[in-house]
């Protein structure tokens, strides 16, 4: 196995946004395709740390870029800045899902008919968005990510299989929004599965939410145990529609 990295500059509208590419150089045949949505903070370290860990799975993994020209956020009022910004404009918002997603097939090592999404918080709810307006995924991990709504799915029209990983803890999407989230996919006939972390925060799979909670103040916590179920789930995920 041989680890290959890659900066991607593409366009959204008018606007050049830079992903970051990790694939096996070595691999033998096209093999599955992952988008990776980001956190508030941006296509970070942390973001290109779980690019390779899927690579090394196998994938040909893509974090995409959704506040454009590659942004990381500094602190929360930047990033909750950002954030805003897309969350203000779903347009927009939806035109950059779907363009990181045409780059993703674009690339030669990837089977078109085989892809899927992964998100972490404001990423989650990215991805799970592109489920519920129903890109060809095969699956769509959210990994302690938003639930609220941007598009009422009909029913039949959410094609991905779908991993929602939810700290019982978490203080910024509560159970109520969970619950939500359940009626809303039971309503739209989706094929989804609920991780409920016993214990687990907001930014439970990041190892800097300590750093972050400390340093500014957020109810985020990071938990080995939950990151560690809630991955395992996602490769289980994977395994079964691949």
């Amino acid at each position: 196995m041989n680890i290959l990295t890659n900066r991607i500059e593409y366009p959204v509208g008018e606007t050049t946004h830079q992903g970051y590419l990790a694939y096996d150089d070595e691999a033998a045949t096209a093999g599955p395709g992952i988008v990776i949505v980001h956190e508030w903070w941006g296509v970070n370290d942390y973001m290109v740390r779980r690019a390779h860990m899927l690579a090394e799975l196998g994938y040909v993994a893509l974090a995409i870029d959704m506040y454009g020209g590659g942004q990381i956020a500094d602190n929360p009022d930047q990033a909750g800045a950002l954030m805003s910004g897309v969350l203000d404009d779903m347009d927009t918002g939806t035109a950059a899902l779907k363009a990181g997603y045409d780059l993703l097939l674009a690339q030669p090592g990837v089977d078109a008919q085989r892809t899927a999404a992964i998100g972490y918080c404001f990423g989650g709810a990215m991805a799970l968005h592109m489920a519920r307006i129903g890109l060809p995924l095969s699956a769509v991990a959210s990994f302690h990510g938003a639930l609220g709504s941007f598009h009422n799915a009909t029913p039949g029209s959410i094609r991905a299989k779908i991993l929602v990983s939810h700290g019982a803890a978490d203080s910024m999407v509560s159970m109520d929004d969970l619950a939500g989230f359940k009626q809303e996919m039971d309503a739209a006939r989706a094929d989804y599965e609920v991780l409920l972390l016993e214990g687990a925060k907001h930014g439970f799979s990041n190892p800097q939410a300590d750093v972050n909670a400390e340093k500014y103040g957020i109810d985020l916590g990071y938990q080995q145990q939950a990151d560690e179920q809630s991955w395992a789930a996602m490769q289980a995920l994977f395994a079964k529609v691949f």
